[in-house]
């Protein structure tokens, strides 16, 4: 049977064409509750687990995103891979709204750190982190814009931002001057927290908008985020439907042994009751 993948995006993906076998699944974790229940599907012969980022409706702020339930509870339904679809503001002229930038990198601006790994507790781990993103997944996703010709950068830098407000126009020149893509609110603690799950994640980054440093465009508003999110949705789920055949049958990239080398305390020292609070995390290296 093929490994599990995992989709994090927003409530619209789940009306996509083709999903069957649809159930939503409750999971308890450790860490307390995902963002909602996750649903479990098949779609292009695959079997997929969607979990709306915010919740259904839209009723969590970024900074009340429990990043460590949401990938706790991935892993615990055994995905392998996360393909993450979001909405970011553009920081750099080339890069338009309605267009997608398959990330390479992230720029930290946010203020929970300690709520970004499952570590600590008497278990000490330093995941390798210099490329954030998988490779082999983002290479993927981008084969498969290219053939749909659809509109994409094959790289680009996030800067994650705290939020829930917006930049201010000051922030969001030196965002610009600095050469960053794009600005978000969410995707930074998801990739750290699935490397330390050994998932892999890449991300499709869907510009709604200019940032505020752009003279030439009025500042960002909700309603234009809203209004480019729908015009996205079809080009996320035209990627997704192309992406899936592509995917391999089984986990062997080097996201899936992330912690091979990571974990610095010896074994005989490991709480018991961390490691029942990492269960399916550290399951391998028991």
């Amino acid at each position: 049977m093929a490994d599990r993948i995992g989709i994090i995006g927003g409530s619209g993906l789940y009306d996509i064409e083709g999903l069957s076998n649809q159930k939503w699944s409750r999971v308890d974790t450790p860490f307390g509750n995902p963002s909602d229940e996750l649903l479990v599907g098949e779609l292009s012969g695959r079997e997929v687990i969607f979990l709306p980022r915010h919740g259904r409706g839209h009723r969590l702020l970024p900074g009340e995103l429990n990043h460590r339930a949401n990938l706790w509870a991935m892993k615990y339904l055994g995905v392998k891979w996360v393909i993450s679809i979001s909405a970011v503001g553009s920081l750099q002229p080339d890069i338009k709204p309605c267009e997608v930038v398959f990330i390479d990198q992230f720029v930290d601006k946010t203020k929970q750190s300690g709520q970004h790994t499952f570590f600590g507790e008497g278990i000490v781990a330093h995941i390798a982190f210099a490329d954030p993103i998988s490779e082999h997944l983002r290479k993927l996703m981008i084969e498969t814009a290219r053939e749909q010709g659809i509109d994409h950068h094959e790289k680009g830098t996030y800067l994650n931002m705290e939020g829930p407000a917006f930049s201010t126009r000051a922030e969001s020149v030196i965002n610009h001057q600095a050469g960053l893509s794009v600005v978000g609110m969410t995707n930074l603690a998801e990739a750290k927290c699935a490397r330390e799950a050994e998932i892999a994640y890449a991300s499709m980054a869907m510009v709604t908008d200019y940032d505020a440093w752009n003279p030439d465009h009025d500042h960002v508003t909700v309603e234009q985020v809203i209004d480019n999110l729908h015009r996205n949705a079809g080009t996320a789920k035209a990627l997704l439907l192309g992406l899936l055949p592509r995917m391999p049958q089984l986990a062997s990239w080097p996201e899936h042994d992330a912690l091979k080398h990571a974990i610095i305390t010896q074994r005989s020292m490991w709480p018991e009751s961390t490691i029942q609070k990492l269960g399916p995390i550290l399951s391998r290296y028991l």
